[in-house]
C-alpha cells in the first residue's frame, strides 16, 4: 500500500507518496523549482543549493528540496498537513544568494559560449540573478580537459554540479571522471587525464547545465534559434531511440535525444548522436547505369526504363537492407512477388522463423528489464549492439538483478556470471523462474540458429530477441521473407533488386539494381543505381527490437535527384507495367495496415503470444557476437569521418602500449 501524505505547497493541498522528495512533490503540484545538480535519473547530490524551499515550522533556514523527503516533514501543531513555500521572501533571498555565489567565478562569456540559448545557468540567472556584482577579486580559472573527439570542455565555466560524474559512473558504467580538491581548489577532472571510453559519453553534453561540456563536432556551427526541429526515430541500432533532428536549411546539424521511458529514457548512443556528418558524404544524388564496366550518370526516365527492361521476363529476387522503412519493404515485396520473385530481409543469414512473432521478437518489453531479477544474455554484446539497452541492464544490476552471459566474455560495464562460450553451455544451463533471456543475432546466424532460438524459448518463457538492424522486425512483420532464407531467395535469380542492403556480398553473375542513399558496398556491385532518401529525408515506420512500431518524420530533403524509397518503387512498377495500387505514402500505409493491423498501433508493444519452437539438436561451435566494430555498422556510419576516427581510436586502445627500451 502506498504511503500517501497530504502536503500544502504554495497554498495548494496535494496528496503524494511519502517517499517522494520535495522537488518531486512540487513538480506533481505544477510548481517549478530551479535546480542544477538534481536530475531525476541520477542519484541525489544535493550540492548546488539552487532548489532551496521554506519548510514552515521547520528550522529557520531554507531546505534543499532535492534531498528532503515528504515523510520527513512534521505536521502542524494540530495535525495540519506540513506547509512548504517555494516563493516566500526567505526562498527568494536564498536563491539570489546561491546565484550570486555561482556567478562569482563564472567567466560570463555567454556571447561566445556554444551553450548560449540552451543554458540553464543563463535562464536561471535571468530569473534569480542580480544585475550587479559585489565581487572584486580575480576569478578562478581551471585548465580544460581532453575527453576525446566528442566532448569539448571549458572547465572554467563548471559549477561542480557533478551530473557528468554521476552519469558516467552510474549509467555509462565507466570510472574515468571525478572531483578532486576541496573548496575553491575543487575541480571535475578525468583520471590521469584519460579520454572517456564509453559509447554513451555524448549524453553528458545534454546533462551539463552550463557551457562546460559541449559537443565538439557541432560547436559554433549553429545557434538553437536557427534550427528547425523534427521529432524522429533513430536507425543506428534496433532499439528505436526517440530523437530530435535539428536542421539548418537542408543540412542536418545535430541529433538530440527525446524522452521515452519505454524505449531509451532520455539517453542515446554516441553513434546515434554524432553520425550526422555521414549524411553529407558519399551520397548518391543521381541515377547511374553501368556501361562497359563503368558507371555513368543518367536521368530518372532512362534509369527506370533500363531497370524495367532488365527485369522483363527474368527471375527476380529482392533484398531488404537494414535501414529501410517498413513501407518500402512492403512495396518491394508487392512489386517482386507480383513478378513471381522472392524477397528476403534476413541478409545476414539470421535463422528467424517466419510468421512466429513471439520467436523473432520475443514477449518482453524493454521497460521490463528495469525490474528484472535475473537476466541471461545469449550470443550478444549489448554494449555494442544497443548501448542504451545495455545501460538499462546495468540499471537492473544496480537494483540487484543477477546477470549471466553465454558467449564471448566482453566488458559490459557491469559484473556478470560467465557460464561458457558455446552451445554446450546453453544446453546445460538452468535458469530461475521469470528470467529474461536476451538472444543476440550472433547466436542466430549459424546453421543451428533456429535450434538455439528453440533452446532459449524453452528456458523460461520470457525472451527478448535483440536485433541489430532497425528495419528487420518491420520487414519480418510485412512478410519480406522467403522459406529457406537468403540462399533460397537468390537461388537462380537473374536480377537482384537490392534495396539498401550494404552488408551483403552478391556473387558475380546476377544483374543488380541497387536502391539506396550512400555509395557503399551495394552501389559498387550495382549495374543500375537508383538514389534513395536516408532516414532523415522521408517519413517512415520502423518497428524496434521489442516490436513497437514508431514513426520517423522527414526533417529535410534528399540531395540532388534522390527520391523517397517508396516513390521509386511505385515509379518503377509503372514502367514495368505492374503498377502498385497506391499513389501516396498515406495510401501505401493504409494498405500496409490493412494487411498487418498491429502496424497501425504506433508506439504500442503488441502482445505476441507465446509459440515455442520445436527442440532441435544444437551444434558445437562457440557463440560469436554480431558486431565487430560498433562505429562502422552501416553505410551512413561508414561515410562519417568522425565514426572512422572513433573506430581508429578503439583499435589504438586495443593495442597494448610497449615500453621504450
Amino acid at each position: 500500500m502506498a504511503d500517501l501524505r497530504k502536503i500544502i505547497i504554495d497554498g495548494h493541498e496535494v496528496e503524494v507518496e511519502g517517499a517522494l522528495t520535495l522537488i518531486q512533490a512540487c513538480e506533481l503540484a505544477g510548481v517549478e523549482v530551479p535546480r542544477f545538480c538534481y536530475h531525476e535519473r541520477l542519484s541525489i547530490a544535493g550540492n548546488c543549493r539552487m532548489c532551496l524551499v521554506e519548510v514552515v515550522g521547520g528550522p529557520p533556514k531554507p531546505a534543499a528540496s532535492c534531498a528532503m523527503q515528504v515523510r520527513d516533514l512534521r505536521p502542524g501543531p494540530e495535525g495540519q498537513p506540513p506547509v512548504v513555500k517555494t516563493n516566500s521572501p526567505m526562498v527568494k533571498k536564498a536563491r539570489e544568494g546561491v546565484m550570486e555565489f555561482l556567478l562569482i567565478n563564472h567567466p560570463l562569456d555567454c556571447p561566445i559560449c556554444d551553450q548560449g540559448g540552451e543554458c540553464d545557468l543563463q535562464d536561471q540567472a535571468m530569473a534569480y540573478g542580480v544585475d550587479f556584482s559585489r565581487y572584486r577579486e580575480p576569478k578562478r580559472a581551471t585548465e580544460d580537459l581532453d575527453l576525446g573527439p566528442l566532448v569539448e570542455t571549458h572547465m572554467t565555466r563548471c559549477i561542480s554540479c557533478t551530473r557528468c560524474v554521476r552519469f558516467t559512473t552510474e549509467v555509462a558504467g565507466i570510472t574515468q571522471m571525478g572531483q578532486t580538491g576541496r573548496g575553491e581548489d575543487s575541480e571535475i577532472t578525468s583520471y590521469l587525464g584519460e579520454t572517456l571510453d564509453s559509447n554513451l559519453q555524448g549524453n553528458i553534453i545534454d546533462l551539463c547545465p552550463v557551457g562546460a561540456l559541449v559537443s565538439k563536432p557541432y560547436a559554433f556551427t549553429a545557434r538553437p534559434w536557427e534550427l528547425t526541429k523534427t521529432e524522429s526515430i533513430d536507425v543506428m541500432d534496433a532499439l528505436g531511440s526517440n530523437i530530435r533532428v535539428d536542421t539548418k536549411g537542408r543540412e542536418v546539424m545535430r541529433f538530440l535525444p527525446r524522452n521515452h521511458d519505454g524505449v531509451n529514457e532520455e539517453w542515446i548512443s554516441d553513434k546515434t548522436r554524432f553520425v550526422w556528418d555521414g549524411l553529407r558524404r558519399q551520397r548518391l544524388d543521381t541515377p547511374y547505369i553501368r556501361e562497359n564496366g563503368k558507371l555513368r550518370k543518367a536521368g530518372w526516365d532512362e534509369a527506370l526504363k533500363a531497370a524495367a527492361a532488365a527485369t522483363t521476363g527474368k527471375k527476380l529476387a529482392g533484398l531488404v537492407g537494414d535501414l529501410v522503412p517498413t513501407e518500402a519493404a512492403f512495396a518491394l515485396k508487392a512489386l517482386i512477388e507480383g513478378q513471381g520473385g522472392h524477397v528476403e530481409c534476413r541478409t545476414d543469414g539470421a535463422r528467424l522463423p517466419i510468421g512466429n512473432r513471439s520467436a523473432y521478437v520475443g514477449n518482453v518489453a524493454i521497460e521490463e528489464l528495469d525490474t528484472a531479477t535475473d537476466i541471461l544474455i545469449v550470443g550478444s554484446n549489448p554494449r555494442d549492439e544497443a548501448p542504451v539497452l545495455n545501460a538499462r541492464i546495468r540499471k537492473a544490476w544496480t537494483r540487484g538483478a543477477n546477470v549471466s552471459v553465454i558467449g564471448q566474455a566482453v566488458d559490459l560495464t557491469y559484473p556478470y556470471e560467465h557460464l561458457g562460450t558455446d552451445r554446450a553451455a546453453l544446453s546445460k544451463v538452468k535458469v530461475a523462474d521469470g528470467t529474461i533471456v536476451i538472444v543476440g543475432q550472433g547466436a542466430l546466424r549459424e546453421a543451428d540458429g533456429e535450434a538455439v532460438l528453440a533452446a532459449c524459448m524453452a528456458l523460461s518463457g520470457r525472451m527478448l530477441v535483440l536485433h541489430t538492424a532497425a528495419a528487420r522486425v518491420g520487414a519480418m512483420d510485412v512478410g519480406a521473407v522467403t522459406e529457406g532464407g537468403m540462399p533460397a531467395a537468390i537461388d537462380g535469380a537473374e536480377v537482384i533488386y537490392n534495396l539498401g542492403a550494404d552488408e551483403v556480398e552478391i556473387a558475380p553473375g546476377a544483374f543488380v539494381i541497387y536502391q539506396g542513399s550512400h555509395g557503399d558496398r551495394g552501389a559498387h556491385r550495382a549495374d543500375i543505381i537508383l538514389p534513395g532518401a536516408a532516414y532523415t529525408e522521408e517519413n517512415g515506420l520502423f518497428v524496434n527490437t521489442e516490436g513497437r512500431p514508431q514513426l520517423a518524420l522527414r526533417a529535410g530533403f534528399a540531395p540532388g535527384e534522390a527520391k523517397e524509397n517508396w516513390a521509386i518503387l511505385r515509379a518503377l512498377s509503372a514502367e514495368m507495367g505492374a503498377t502498385l495500387p497506391f499513389d501516396s505514402m498515406a495510401q501505401l500505409r493504409r494498405a500496409m495496415v490493412a494487411a498487418h493491423p498491429h502496424l497501425g498501433d504506433v508506439d504500442v508493444v503488441a502482445d505476441n503470444g507465446w509459440t515455442p519452437l520445436a527442440a532441435a539438436p544444437l551444434g558445437k561451435a562457440d557463440f560469436r557476437n554480431a558486431i565487430a566494430d560498433f562505429y562502422l555498422t552501416n553505410p551512413i556510419a561508414r561515410a562519417s569521418q568522425l565514426m572512422a576516427e572513433l573506430s581508429a581510436g578503439i583499435k589504438a586502445r586495443g593495442t597494448k602500449a610497449m615500453a621504450a627500451e
